[in-house]
């Protein structure tokens, strides 16, 4: 009896110290991703035990101005002026198809049961007012390969990401209409006038709603639109924006939806940086505070709210600042002054993580607004934000490079003089090689305890 105990305890260890090995989970990321980062407070972190990749670098073939997105084994990201598709093996760097849309990428390439789905379009205006010259509308292609299995062409660009939601796929355009679609042929279910053209303002979809800000015609819209019925339910008109507000893309929780936008100031070049808090089921305004004022940007003017705890965490490209505010009071809680700063934050264990257009990815304290860390990386960090899946920083560039960091690495600099840090990366290489075999030394010691139990109990059956 006590032999079995013992050959049970010893099955036990191995059986719990194996994951630590072989890895926690089959995939690095997540089996979904549905809407722009993920969910719908647009903090886009995932984890499930997974070991943090090495720094790594996807190369593409043109400027990356999208967020990149992960599920299960597969990074997919798309190119900014050529239109071009990648996916690659997020683990081991391998790129495993390329394909083309036939105009720029801005667009998430959100993923749902083995197809992804991306829009296309750009910028420039046509002689009819609506946004986006040449061709413009959604593709649908083959996770696994990379095939075009349909294209939904729409008369306006889409910039903004798709959303999937209950058997659908919703697209918000330049030609100011909300299209909704089948997942699986591209089929036109129903089409709505929004009466604003949406720019970069993807939808948010959070609780049966569809949240998205618009812009011209004049005054600016935001619309909240209910998805069970196919019908708006409240749009919300913003007289005194001039920019901005098509720009945001959205962030939900409690109840409560956040967006910026500007308005104007006497100096014709400068602008006045607000975010608004507007309440998701009638669409009034909760509070509105202005993040100051600043010079103008050409594109992506407003910052992109995230929610983390019951805060709001933006950047402002006017003010060249970042903010923490609280969610349900508008009351501003510290601030930052850094570099123009476009794309929204990620946050996880306390930490708030923004990148800016210098290439620098900051690490600040969610509660005090201190500076933890700094990565130092190339190229524009812009309009797209970091992600985090399994303490693994994504982050795409105009030097046309997917980064992947390791967490760690902010925990390096912030410590360290750059010489230093040099030497403590190795060292820090050799301390996890030395945690990896250490656990196979375990389970070797295991083994060869049990090998041993079970030749004691076999010489004791033959006495």
């Amino acid at each position: 009896m006590a032999r079995q105990t013992i050959l049970f305890i010893v099955v036990g260890l191995i059986v719990i110290l194996s994951p630590s090995i072989t890895g926690a989970a089959d995939s690095f990321g997540p089996e979904e991703w549905h809407q722009y980062r993920m969910k719908g407070d647009k903090n886009a972190i995932f984890d499930n035990g997974s070991d943090s990749l090495e720094f790594h670098k996807f190369e593409t073939a043109n400027e990356v101005r999208a967020t990149p997105v992960i599920v299960g084994d597969q990074l997919f990201i798309g190119n900014h002026e050529s239109g071009e598709l990648f996916s690659f093996d997020v683990t081991t760097g391998e790129q495993l198809w390329q394909n083309e849309a036939p105009n720029w990428i801005h667009s998430e390439m959100i993923y749902h049961n083995g197809k992804v789905y991306v829009g296309f379009g750009n910028r420039f205006f046509q002689d009819n007012g609506i946004r986006g010259t040449g061709e413009n509308g959604v593709l649908a292609l083959d996770a696994d390969s990379g095939d075009i299995l349909w294209k939904f062409n729409t008369p306006g660009e889409v910039m903004p990401t798709p959303a999937y939601y209950d058997g659908a796929v919703y697209i918000t355009t330049g030609d100011r209409h909300l299209y909704k679609l089948d997942p699986d042929t591209g089929e036109l279910y129903n089409k709505e006038n929004i009466g604003s053209t949406v720019s970069m303002s993807a939808p948010n979809i959070t609780d049966d709603t569809l949240f998205v800000g618009g812009s011209g015609p004049e005054p600016y819209t935001f619309s909240a639109y209910d998805l069970t019925n196919d019908e708006f339910k409240w749009q919300t008109e913003f007289a005194e924006v001039y920019a901005g507000l098509d720009d945001a893309p959205p962030a939900v929780f409690d109840n409560i939806v956040v967006t910026t936008a500007l308005e104007e100031v006497e100096d014709e070049g400068q602008a006045e940086h607000f975010m608004y808090a507007m309440d998701t089921e009638t669409g009034d305004l909760i509070w509105k505070e202005s993040l100051g004022e600043g010079e103008k940007v050409s594109n992506n003017k407003s910052g992109a709210p995230m929610i983390y705890e019951g805060n709001i965490y933006v950047g402002s490209p006017i003010t060249k600042t970042f903010y923490a505010y609280d969610l349900k009071s508008g009351e501003k809680l510290w601030e930052f002054e850094n570099e123009v700063m476009k794309a929204p934050p990620v946050a996880q264990d306390g930490t708030v993580y923004f990148s800016n257009t210098k290439g620098f990815v900051y690490a600040l304290d969610a509660e005090t607004g201190e500076v933890v860390a700094e990565k130092e990386l190339n190229g524009t960090l812009a309009p797209a934000g970091p992600i985090i899946v399994n303490d693994t920083l994504f982050v795409g560039s105009q030097d046309s490079n997917v980064y992947a960091v390791p967490l760690t690495d902010f925990e390096e600099i912030e410590q360290k003089t750059e010489e230093d840090s040099l030497v403590g990366s190795d060292e820090d290489v050799a301390n996890n090689g030395d945690d990896s075999i250490m656990k196979y030394v375990i389970v070797g010691v295991l083994a060869v305890v049990l090998i041993i139990i079970l030749i004691l109990a076999a010489k004791r059956r033959k006495q």
